[in-house]
């Protein structure tokens, strides 16, 4: 259990999030708009978007399919039955004076997803729901002081509003729970998960409590739109309100903001309850009826998701949970592993990817299907290793040139530079001669008991042999030359 030391005690944080993830899809929720990112304001909005008098809306076939796809990824309950409902509310940018969303019959019910956290923890989160709803447009302050213009391109848009189970008690977790999700709905392509673009977004619910007793008042802090926000609003708001209490203090339960450029939530407005918008099925949207075929014929096409190629990864290829989980948890990355590690020591290329290539690939600002080098070409690089070719020092030179070049043939750049590995005993044993001729107080040292003395030596030959000595070769002959 993670606790919070206050002044008066110990206190216990409470954490449940409202995930929207915006549904991989060309077209609207209930309307044939596009909805591509990034395009002119107010330059895809239909009738419908726009709430034309008489416009009726027209479900999507495909964001109903894409969350069928989620809630079994999240190994959740599938209702085969749904309704939408009129959530009734009066935003500027919500033309309608409601939003069409789902309440006490949503499509998706109780599922589960499990962290991975430090030190090898697990702990399961519970999913109490998901829910397709439409998204609302953009109100936009910055464009003339004094004035707020809307873009109505996002209007319609389909969501997934992912409901978790207040079981989080950390900031930590809470980042934790968003990257697997994240990372699920990435495998499952049905959302991209962008929060900078804003197609995934944070409701986070935070209250505290005295450990073992009853839950205390929630506040809401509304979309926000990255995993590190969300964690300093958590840690934020948790102090808030055990300071409030502990000064005799009543919370308030409300919704707020997180300002990222001072750290801080602030209230934005009282907090409503279901009743104040006024739920009721919307009259021109029938239930949503669907067929436990087509149900299974999904499930059945579901591709192997993160927990599962982690079990496989530790199983049948030896890695440990910590390398298994990071290479999962992007399915890019766990293809290009997998494509490097066909047939070669799976230790040895997982330490080539999250060492090497991620730090090529920090430095550069790029995704792993950018990068410079394929998992083909860093496989070869990894064979002339195994077979002796070049040594793991000269490879990470190979890599370098690869990288910048562009280059896909690591064999052509180390015949080009003459970087072979010089396996050959007797020019070896040449070289390691003269060190040990050249240096008979290291030698004495070595034969006094200072073991780290042999890297020493290692190290004088591999600069003589400028790094293309064989390792073990030096290390074999040295031991034998410094014993006589």
């Amino acid at each position: 259990m993670t606790l919070i030391e206050g002044r008066t005690g110990e206190w216990e944080c409470v954490i449940g999030l409202e995930i929207h993830a915006q549904v991989i899809s060309k077209a609207k929720l209930f309307s044939g708009a596009p909805t591509d990112f990034g395009a002119e304001p107010n330059t895809q909005v239909s009738f419908v978007d726009a709430a034309m008098p008489g416009m009726l809306p027209v479900i999507n076939g495909f964001c109903v399919e894409q969350a069928v796809r989620t809630g079994l990824g999240l190994e959740a309950e599938i209702n085969l039955t749904s309704v939408f409902d009129r959530k009734n509310y009066f935003y500027p940018d919500l033309p309608q004076g409601y939003q069409i969303s789902q309440f006490p019959l949503p499509i998706v019910g109780k599922g589960s997803i499990t962290l991975d956290l430090e030190g090898g923890e697990t702990r399961t989160i519970g999913i109490e729901r998901l829910h397709l709803e439409q998204d609302a447009g953009k109100s936009l302050h910055d464009r003339e002081p004094g004035a707020t213009y809307i873009d109505l391109n996002r209007s319609g848009v389909a969501l997934m509003e992912i409901v978790s189970e207040p079981d989080m008690r950390s900031a930590e977790e809470a980042g934790a729970y968003i990257r697997k999700l994240r990372s699920i709905l990435r495998y499952l392509g049905t959302c991209d998960g962008n929060m900078e673009e804003g197609s995934l977004r944070a409701d986070v619910n935070v209250s505290v409590r005295r450990p073992g007793e009853d839950l205390g008042t929630r506040c809401e802090i509304k979309n926000v739109n990255s995993v590190r926000f969300v964690q300093q609003a958590i840690e934020y708001e948790a102090a808030r309100q055990i300071d409030i209490i502990e000064d005799g203090g009543v919370i308030a339960q409300e919704t707020r903001l997180f300002d990222p450029s001072r750290g801080e939530t602030r209230p934005m407005r009282t907090k409503e309850e279901s009743h104040d918008y006024r739920y009721f099925p919307d009259p021109d949207l029938l239930p949503l009826e669907l067929d436990a075929e087509w149900v299974a014929d999904i499930k059945a096409s579901l591709p192997e998701l993160p927990e599962a190629k982690k079990a496989r990864f530790m199983a049948d290829l030896d890695l440990d949970a910590y390398d298994a989980g990071v290479l999962v948890a992007e399915r890019e990355t766990a293809e290009y592993f997998e494509a490097v590690a066909e047939g070669r020591d799976a230790k040895a290329c997982a330490n080539w990817v999250m060492g090497d290539l991620f730090a090529a690939l920090n430095k550069a600002g790029l995704g792993i299907n950018e990068a410079p080098v394929s998992a083909a070409s860093l496989g070869a690089l990894i064979d002339l290793i195994d077979d002796g070719t070049i040594s793991r020092r000269i490879a990470k030179e190979v890599f370098e040139t690869m990288w910048r070049t562009g280059s896909k043939d690591a064999a052509a750049i180390v015949a080009e530079k003459g970087l072979e590995q010089i396996s050959d005993s007797g020019a070896i044993e040449a070289e390691i001669d003269k060190v040990i001729a050249a240096n008979p107080g290291q030698v004495a040292a070595f034969k006094g008991g200072n073991e780290k003395v042999i890297g020493w030596f290692v190290g004088q030959i591999m600069k003589a042999t400028e790094g293309k000595a064989n390792p073990r070769t030096v290390n074999e002959i040295l031991r034998r030359k410094l014993a006589d």
